[in-house]
């Protein structure tokens, strides 16, 4: 039986440096995966990412950084937040509405 595998909880900033050693010519991907316990395939990614490397076609994401798609999700958690928060008060402002009416 599979173990399932836990969310990774590497922070954005670890996975730029990461990406800068295999950049800079410091590490291929090989060894910096080797070197930091992460998978060739996530090492290949985040350079990728860093790169603004293209992803397959039709993602919106193809050309975005790790820091742009980070800002991204973080700005599209936002922009819902304040969609919800603007729903209430609509509905607060009926509600008052009504009652000195």
């Amino acid at each position: 039986m599979k173990s399932k595998k836990k969310p990774s909880t590497l922070t954005l900033e670890f996975k730029q440096d990461a990406a800068k050693l295999v950049l800079e010519k410091a590490y291929t991907c090989q060894q910096a995966a080797d070197s930091l316990g992460v998978s060739l395939s996530a090492i290949k990614s985040w350079v990728k990412a860093e790169r603004g490397g293209v992803s397959p076609v039709g993602s919106e994401q193809a050309s975005l950084s790790l820091a742009e798609r980070e800002e991204l999700l973080r700005l599209r958690k936002e922009r819902n937040n304040l969609l919800i928060e603007r729903e209430i008060l609509k509905k607060a402002a009926v509600f008052f509405a009504k009652e000195n009416g």
